[in-house]
């Protein structure tokens, strides 16, 4: 599977529609177009009698499945996932410890020890990577800690990261702990970058001017790739690009970006990445998750002493060792080359399994596919969305960039006070599925593999039923 650079991103043009194109007939007319439709069979679309219980049930076959737009937060299950974690299953049960070694014929898992390195190729087109510079390993949060704990590498006039406005809880708080353990205070460590005043979209030049009143007393700038709030995605090549030329170390947050726009992050020459996989990879909740380092800094060099190599400071744990003396047990770190040395502990095996399934799926097509699909279905939700509308009588604001090249598939929709749960009931009545940031945003993301045009119109009638509800 191949990914495509900004050039071609930007050659994927914002379509406009006709007037008519607000019609149940004109939307399934775009869905019997849509060059993506097949992989929809691939996906166990919860019923809307399910999407709804309250005790645990079995899937059941439906023709009556919910609209689910929350793929931004939990991507449905691909229905190859089952039948990869029953294999690994089988596997365990069957040869027990020699699955770590041993590859078994007509089985879609590598052995264990190779598994991960298996996810990694797989996931490395999505990002833009070589294979080397691709661990998959722990969880979005920890790898932040670990990729911290090697590239901020704070001074005593150079300690401030630069981050998001409205970083995700998670990544502030991991942040904010970096610093203190190295003994600064985050009040004073902490530059933020955001909008200005009652805007939501942050400027790339408001970003670059940040860089340049903070580059002297900044060692890290560490930003997210999508913002999660507002689905903004941000110029990643050209921040990076002037951050470095003003000696900040880069990293990015791409939990909201993995699988969701094309990246580059070699070319792009990202210091390191870290992402999770149950949005867009579809992986399962709380699934394993990847991290980027670009290669120069997983050289690993003997040249001077071949029992003393030297190589990037990092938290250091035995599944990040060399494979080859892995199993030496001799206690003397000769860490993997490449991101692969950067891991800590032995991955879970079923948490492989689940992304290898996702992944089998994900890899049939390609970055530049999803992404056209992406730009269109979306557009085509915004324009649902704004038709008969006017900005000085409508109840809502969008607040994801309406520029195509500044945003995912996302939307995020900004309702007047009093509006999210009216709305939110209704769409749970109707089994339709999209994900609520209190006080009054809701996220509404239409995924490529699995959506339709259909189901973007269904969702936009009773969107505007319950705002002319509470009117």
């Amino acid at each position: 599977m191949g990914s495509i650079g900004t050039e071609d991103l930007q050659r994927t043009e914002k379509p406009t529609f006709p007037g008519e194109a607000n019609t149940l007939e004109y939307a399934k007319s775009l869905d019997s177009k849509d060059h993506l439709r097949l992989f929809r069979q691939q996906f166990t679309i919860p019923s809307k009698s399910n999407i709804k219980a309250t005790k645990a049930v079995k899937q059941e076959q439906s023709d009556d499945p919910c609209i689910y737009f929350c793929g931004n937060s939990l991507g449905l299950q691909p229905r190859a996932v089952p039948e990869f974690i029953q294999t690994q299953l089988d596997t365990w049960s069957t040869i027990g410890v020699h699955g770590h070694f041993r590859q078994l014929e007509d089985s879609p898992l590598s052995q264990w020890q190779l598994l991960a390195e298996h996810a990694a190729a797989r996931c490395a087109p999505i990002v833009g990577a070589a294979t080397s510079e691709v661990a998959i390993m722990g969880t979005l949060t920890m790898n932040l800690h670990l990729l911290m704990a090697s590239f901020y590498l704070p001074t005593a006039t150079k300690n401030k990261i630069i981050l998001d406005w409205k970083a995700f809880p998670s990544d502030h708080f991991a942040i904010e702990s970096q610093i203190r353990g190295h003994g600064y205070n985050p009040d004073d460590a902490m530059t933020m970058v955001g909008p200005e005043e009652g805007e939501y979209e942050v400027s790339a030049e408001s970003i670059l001017k940040v860089i340049d009143e903070h580059a002297s007393t900044a060692a890290l700038i560490l930003l997210p790739g999508i913002q999660y709030y507002t689905g903004q995605l941000f110029d990643i090549k050209t921040i990076t690009t002037y951050a470095q030329s003003k000696g900040l170390t880069v990293g990015w947050d791409l939990a909201h970006a993995a699988g969701n726009v094309p990246l580059q992050l070699h070319d792009w020459n990202v210091d390191f990445a870290a992402w999770c996989t149950y949005k867009y990879m579809n992986a399962g909740p709380g699934s394993i998750a990847g991290l980027y380092v670009h290669k120069r800094h997983g050289t690993v060099d003997y040249s001077q002493d071949a029992q003393k190599p030297v190589f990037r400071h990092r938290l250091s744990g035995w599944y990040g060792g060399d494979q080859a003396g892995r199993m030496n047990m001799d206690n003397h770190f000769r860490p993997s080359p490449g991101a692969s040395g950067y891991q800590v502990s032995n991955p879970s095996v079923i948490d492989l399994a689940s992304l290898c399934g996702a992944l089998s799926v994900f890899n049939q097509t390609s970055m530049s596919s999803l992404r056209l699909k992406s730009v269109s279905i979306t557009a085509y939700l915004e324009f649902l969305l704004l038709s008969n509308t006017n900005a000085s009588t409508r109840a809502f604001r969008i607040i994801t960039p309406s520029n195509h090249e500044a945003r995912g598939t996302q939307l995020s929709v900004l309702l007047k006070p009093g509006r999210l749960e009216t709305l939110m009931e209704m769409l749970d009545e109707a089994g339709i599925v999209v994900d609520k940031r209190k006080p009054n945003v809701i996220r509404v993301a239409p995924v490529p593999l699995y959506n339709t045009y259909e189901e973007v119109w269904r969702f936009v009638q009773i969107f505007k039923k319950a705002l002319e509800r509470c009117e």
